[in-house]
């Protein structure tokens, strides 16, 4: 057996474990027309709050979500944020969201996505399936950030799946490069109520939108 069918018959068994410990999520957004189908895909530094955006988000319209931080661990068990196991979980992330948005689900993914390399995947499932895609840009200050990592290492944020620290912040920083598409941005040491419900209407509009053509 070649390498790559190695590679392959490994990515269908993650994609199942992944879909398998989404179960939940899968009941809570059921499939329905094409017309449904949207991605949320969310771009952002640890603790700037993309979380807290997911959840505010939710309140409002039913989702699948992808949380990079939760499926790392339900693949791994315990995360080494290797290369290759970061690999092994993007591309099962990737066609689990090609195959959710084919379903007609609404997909939120909520990860780091902090260069156009990391985008470009989500770039070209949305326009090889015409599904729209609402880009959010979540930030806060950096001494907010701090106090929440704080916060986190100290385990007062219980509702976290993040092993990010401040020294994994500081080290990410640099790499962060500008959205090289239309997108929203959200600070949340601020009311991002506004944003939130942009996005809603965003995802109504698009339905609207499938549903005339």
């Amino acid at each position: 057996m070649t390498a790559n069918h190695v590679n392959q018959d490994l990515l269908q068994q993650d994609t199942a474990m992944l879909r398998s410990a989404l179960a939940e999520d899968l009941k809570l957004a059921p499939p329905g027309p094409k017309s449904q189908a949207f991605l949320v895909a969310l771009c952002g530094l640890p603790g700037t709050g993309k979380s807290h955006f997911s959840r505010e988000l939710l309140k409002r319209v039913p989702f699948v979500v992808l949380s990079s931080d939760r499926l790392r661990k339900a693949l791994v068990g315990v995360p080494q944020y290797t290369p290759g196991e970061s690999a092994r979980l993007f591309a099962a992330c990737y066609l689990l969201i090609e195959e959710f948005l084919k379903e007609g689900r609404r997909v939120l993914f909520d990860a780091t996505n902090l260069t156009e390399g990391h985008r470009l995947p989500l770039y070209d499932i949305t326009d090889r399936l015409k599904v729209p895609l609402a880009l959010v840009h979540v930030i806060a200050p950096k001494n907010v950030v701090r106090r929440r990592l704080m916060a986190r290492a100290d385990g007062k944020n219980h509702a976290s799946f993040s092993d990010a620290d401040w020294l994994i912040y500081c080290r990410l920083m640099p790499l962060e490069q500008p959205i090289g598409r239309p997108h929203f941005t959200a600070d949340t040491s601020q009311d991002i109520t506004p944003v939130v419900e942009e996005v809603v209407w965003r995802i109504t509009a698009a339905r609207s939108d499938q549903s005339r053509s």
